[in-house]
């Protein structure tokens, strides 16, 4: 293997059109995050940059959805996602945008190096207009029916549905997203990368070079080459992106693929002045960090990009995970079915380690895996709390106990001594090895095993017991628990570094270098450790619960808005809307009724009288909530008798995408008794 004098890590860059979810941290972040924080450990040379994706059209549909600018959006969710990634422990070296004018010089400069250097085609194309809106639509401005499954919502690159590649142009019925009406086809130019002359050298650096990829890695290039690489445009008719700079090609913009991989150069350049050792020198190591929906982007589109240019490297390796599903079902942002990092660290709090620690355990490595909150709960309590948390306690609570805080020397050791220590460097090179070839489901069972030898060397030599009758023995059990300990907390730095922290600050040491791991004698004898505190604590169900009725909410949600609009009624005349006499009213009591779940018997006061009125909104407001609001009230409604008591009227309500029943008020106080229409 080959020796490297530095580091380059990239992480893909999120885009910056919504909050970063359990399967972005699981597919991309956190496995990159214990890659370079075990490489810093190691002394390494390494830099490792992100940053936001901000181009594109997913951020100009949230923001025409919003009725604000695409920038307003960019802003939101750049502080969103970079505040929740340090709130995680995610340690980026730059967390960059591609908004940001240096990124903007360096698209454009790497454009016309390609440009001038003649490694683009020119082509006109028919695409779709909208004759409306006035603009070119892009791949996902475009809905209609699938030709593959039939189903109807699909996109001008994709059917959700089904999970079929699709070009506009194949879709049944198409229909702007923009103004709804059926777009025509149009000529416009556009510039192609023809990925199609680097085939070849694709195929023999990846196929013949790169063998050790993974499996899902190297299956998917070469499904890609085998099936003949074709020419990608690298601009779009857009009016939010980087414009070609070019003339004659005003109201065209970089195309997002060709745009965003470059933010990994420019988040370099902002980063240090010595960028280029880090991009263009052979003793560099390039390692991509990604999800597998970006394979062929930065296996195959962006080496081809930086060979076309030249004075690159090309990546060393493009480790991607597979997806994670949640409870059952795949992860959706449009339908809000994900657990969602900020929401979970105000959920959550002091927990990061403990959702590290399960999207380790359970990443997506080599096939989907599925995260649920109960498979949380019981890695939190059955390994985080019974293994690591209580090994750590009891071997820093005995030494309180018995030593007064100091850790006492060792004696002369005995076979179950020696084979506890003799475990610790066979389990470091376990860890350093998979760290390397990046398994770090099976580096972090190696992080863990430190705590599992400490666990069962406690366990069989019992110094709770043998303190009456031998203390001298005791003194040598603790020494060798301690050092147990120490290399616990340096084993899983990289994995859970808040609980690092926190057993360093028990021992009261500083962080040792990492070639002091595997080692016995890490903890001086004499020396006063900190005061012992829980790791962790035990998840309890109702705090699962919570999670849960969330995820149940976001379902009915998803229900309630696919569920089909009643069609409208049969036409009244005004004379007949004139009969109904709705007016202003204020609840002033509220009670449950007796025997029932849904019904409240509300008193309002009209304006012309006090009444009371039944109304089956118990599983939604409290009676509490309802006294003194000012609601709409139908007041000339046929009394009717509803459980013994006569109601008269009827609250005006109507149902969230929830399901949940919304009382109908004025926006500001308005004298009861006003009448509404």
């Amino acid at each position: 293997m080959k020796e490297y004098k530095r580091y380059l890590v990239t992480s893909a860059l999120p885009y910056a059109n919504g909050p970063v979810h359990i399967g972005h941290l699981a597919g991309v972040y956190i496995p990159s995050d214990i890659y370079v924080r075990y490489l810093r450990l190691r002394g390494r040379d390494v830099i490792w940059v992100c940053g936001s994706d901000e181009h594109g059209v997913p951020i100009t549909i949230k923001a025409r959805k919003e009725g604000v600018s695409p920038q307003d959006i960019v802003d939101k969710y750049n502080k969103i996602i970079k505040e929740s990634f340090e709130g995680l422990g995610i340690s980026f070296d730059i967390y960059s945008r591609t908004t940001s004018p240096t990124h903007a010089k360096t698209a454009s400069d790497f454009f016309l190096t390609l440009y001038e250097k003649g490694e683009f085609t020119e082509e006109t194309t028919m695409q779709y207009y909208d004759e409306e809106a006035g603009i070119f639509l892009a791949d996902r401005y475009i809905t209609g029916t699938c030709p593959k499954c039939g189903s109807e919502g699909a996109y001008g690159d994709q059917c959700e549905k089904c999970g079929s590649t699709l070009n506009a142009t194949d879709l049944i019925n198409p229909r702007s997203a923009v103004s709804g009406s059926t777009p025509v086809l149009r000529e416009t130019k556009h510039w192609y990368l023809p990925l199609d002359r680097h085939e070849e050298f694709l195929r023999r650096w990846i196929l013949e070079d790169h063998k050790e990829w993974k499996t899902n890695v190297y299956g998917q290039c070469k499904s890609w080459l085998d099936g003949g690489l074709q020419p990608r445009a690298v601009s779009r008719d857009l009016d939010w992106g980087i414009p070609v700079p070019l003339k004659g090609a005003e109201g065209k913009v970089l195309y997002v693929w060709f745009d965003a991989p470059i933010g990994y150069i420019s988040a370099t350049k902002d980063l240090t002045p010595d960028w280029e050792k880090y991009w263009k020198s052979e003793d560099t190591k390039m390692v991509h960090f990604i999800g597998k929906d970006n394979i062929v982007f930065h296996c195959i589109v962006f080496p081809a990009m930086l060979r076309a240019h030249g004075g690159y490297i090309l990546p060393d390796n493009v480790p991607a995970n597979e997806f994670l599903n949640l409870e059952g079902e795949k992860i959706s942002t449009s339908r809000n079915w994900a657990v969602w990092l900020n929401e979970y660290l105000e959920d959550m709090p002091g927990k990061q380690d403990v959702l590290r620690y399960v999207l380790t355990a359970n990443a997506p490595e080599t096939k989907d895996n599925d995260f649920t909150w109960k498979e949380f709960q019981a890695r939190n309590n059955n390994e985080l709390v019974a293994v690591l948390g209580n090994f750590v306690n009891r071997a820093l609570v005995l030494t309180g106990k018995y030593f007064d805080g100091k850790v006492p020397a060792a004696g002369e050791l005995q076979d179950i001594d020696r084979e506890a220590l003799a475990e610790l460097p066979r389990t470091r090179e376990s860890l350093e090895n998979n760290i390397e070839h990046y398994r770090f489901r099976e580096a972090l069972k190696d992080a863990m095993n430190f705590a599992r030898v400490g666990n069962k060397y406690l366990a069989d030599t019992e110094p709770w017991k043998a303190i009456k009758s031998d203390p001298e023995r005791v003194a040598t059990i603790l020494n060798v628990a301690l050092q147990i300990t120490a290399n616990t907390a340096l084993a899983i730095e990289p994995f859970m570094p808040f609980s690092a922290e926190k057993m360093w600050k028990m021992l009261a040491m500083e962080k040792p270098a990492w070639d002091r791991l595997g080692g016995s004698d890490i903890v001086p004898a004499g020396h006063a450790i900190g005061k012992p505190e829980l790791l962790f604590d035990k998840i309890e169900d109702e705090t699962i619960d919570r999670q849960l009725r969330k995820l149940e909410e976001a379902k009915k949600a998803n229900i309630a808005a696919a569920a089909p609009i009643d069609p409208q009624k049969d036409t009244v005349s005004f004379d007949d809307f004139q009969k109904m006499d709705i007016r202003v009213a204020r609840i002033t009591a509220a009670e449950k009724v007796a025997k029932t779940k849904k019904l409240l018997k509300l008193t309002v006061d009209t304006g012309i009288d006090t009444r009371e009125i039944v109304s089956g909104i118990a599983e939604h407001y409290s009676p509490e909530e309802l006294v003194g609001r000012q609601v709409l009230v139908l007041v000339n409604l046929a009394p009717r008798e509803l459980k013994g008591i006569m109601s008269s009227g009827m609250i005006l309500m109507a149902a969230d995408a929830s399901g949940k029943l919304v009382l109908l008020q004025p926006e500001s106080e308005v004298r009861p008794g006003t009448t509404v229409g």
